[in-house]
């Protein structure tokens, strides 16, 4: 058995940006009201015809150019959404074809906000059991798909875009602590009692949700299990060099950082510009960072999923 590590990250986002005041016009809200309450100031939103998966395909295209390996050489591509409207082809085989991929197991995993980091433990797995070389882990929605235009509460929230990363084996300790592998343990789970308090269903769908129980135990519970991931990984909070969290709302992110202690790290924002991209926000988020080099090669960063099922994962990992 071995560890894994990721090898390069690359985002996409639709050209379109929506500011708050243009939600203004359309919905009674404001532009400090939104940025008073969840920190938003806009959002990406994508074309009527752009597809998840042409989103999930244009943010793996850049990982995988940045990775320096082939098409080829990939043999797991696996997709978090929970935006696919259509059943087959599922989101991974249409990425994989859109790349030019051969033969690789394609397999979607809807765990909603959480998907990015579930489907990374996934990889992560899979790769120590010898079972796939090389995967492409993609987080992609069209959140605003499901948007409700009516609702205030709700759709000044959402945003589109994908983002992805390349997932290799790796042998290696980790860089800084000594301790912390490529991609450390996960550890995950879910509050079936509140399983309802995030909702993407119906036809169309629509997304909605239970705001004030999803504040209420996002900043009250999350904070100790990301202490928990944090051990499980071998370093302490302070020693972090990077949090990303879910971008869910600024209110639940800088809370719960405060609370974990991670002091010296760089807190990822990307909510602000681009708003809650559900799966792909973690990897959107994350790339980014690496690319302005707010982090840097080797760097030991917390990714921490939330959200819908009320599903939960995280774990460290170093960066590219």
């Amino acid at each position: 058995m071995t560890g894994s590590r990721i090898l390069a990250l690359g985002h996409y986002q639709p050209a379109k940006v929506l500011t708050n005041d243009d939600l203004a016009a359309m919905v009674d809200t404001s532009d400090e009201w939104i940025r008073s309450r969840v920190g938003i100031r806009t959002r990406r939103i994508a074309r009527p015809d752009e597809t998840v998966d042409e989103m999930a395909a244009a943010a793996a295209a850049k990982a995988l150019a940045h990775s320096g390996l082939s098409p080829s050489d990939i043999d797991l591509v696996l997709v978090a959404t929970s935006t696919a409207i259509d059943r087959s082809p599922n989101m991974a085989a249409r990425v994989a074809e859109r790349l030019g991929l051969d033969h690789p197991a394609t397999m979607d995993m809807n765990v909603v906000c959480a998907g990015f980091t579930h489907t990374l433990a996934t990889a992560d797995h899979t790769l120590r059991a010898g079972a796939a070389t090389a995967a492409l882990v993609i987080g992609a929605d069209k959140f605003t798909e499901a948007a409700d235009w009516t609702d205030r509460s709700t759709c000044v929230l959402l945003g589109d875009g994908a983002g992805a990363a390349v997932v290799v084996p790796d042998d290696q300790p980790g860089a800084g602590p000594e301790t912390v592998p490529g991609i450390g343990p996960v550890v995950w789970g879910s509050v079936p009692t509140m399983g309802g308090a995030v909702r993407i269903e119906g036809t169309p769908i629509r997304f909605s949700q239970e705001g004030q129980s999803v504040y209420r135990w996002a900043t009250t519970q999350l904070p100790p299990i990301a202490r928990e991931v944090c051990e499980r990984a071998g370093i302490r909070p302070e020693d972090l060099a990077g949090v990303v969290l879910h971008q869910a709302n600024l209110r639940i992110i800088e809370p719960v950082a405060r609370k974990l202690g991670a002091v010296n790290a760089v807190i990822a924002r990307d909510v602000v510009e681009s708003g809650n991209t559900s799966a792909a926000s973690i990897p959107l988020a994350l790339s980014k960072l690496v690319e302005r080099g707010e982090v840097g090669s080797g760097d030991p960063v917390l990714l921490f999923g939330f959200g819908g099922n009320l599903s939960y994962a995280g774990q460290v990992i170093r960066c590219p």
